[in-house]
């Protein structure tokens, strides 16, 4: 079965992601594609919290065996059927940054595709080592004239502010 998640920045109305990972993937192979998609650097200590309905931590899965298991033998079928809905993929553990990963749905393998994939983006990368997540994205606003999108306080010199 594949497993579909939505990830977002708890606080932010930008970042979104969906996914679809094979429910027999474990989370260590569910980090090394956060990873990548994300950019995020390979040389940092990472961290899955596995929360409750309530959104209260009941688990936490790292490299290394933590008490309740290591990321290399926990599989996201096991944490769905423990009823563990949404987990937390900590990318940052000084700051304590992360993105929180909700189940949604399951489907049926389709062997045409390959496994774990992004099948919906909006927002840019989070940084990694950022205290906040920072997206301009939202905020340029096009000039009809020459296509090219501006920031207001980075507007060519003699052009004036002509948004809503």
């Amino acid at each position: 079965m594949i497993c579909k998640y939505k990830a977002t920045i708890p606080g932010n109305k930008v970042f979104m992601r969906v996914y679809e990972i094979d429910s027999e993937d474990t989370l260590f192979n569910l980090h090394e594609f956060l990873q990548n998609d994300l950019g995020f650097s390979p040389d940092q200590m990472v961290l899955f919290t596995a929360t409750d309905k309530n959104g209260k931590t009941v688990k936490k899965f790292g490299l290394f065996d933590m008490g309740d298991g290591s990321m290399d033998k926990i599989t996201l079928d096991s944490l769905i059927s423990g009823d563990m809905p949404v987990i937390r993929y900590v990318f940052n553990l000084m700051k304590n940054l992360f993105i929180e990963l909700a189940f949604i749905s399951r489907s049926e393998y389709d062997p045409r595709r390959d496994y774990p994939r992004t099948i919906m983006e909006k927002g840019m990368n989070p940084d990694q080592f950022s205290e906040v997540y920072e997206d301009y994205g939202e905020y340029a606003e096009t000039d009809t004239e020459d296509g090219a999108s501006y920031l207001e306080e980075e507007l060519p010199e003699n052009r004036e502010w002509e948004g809503n």
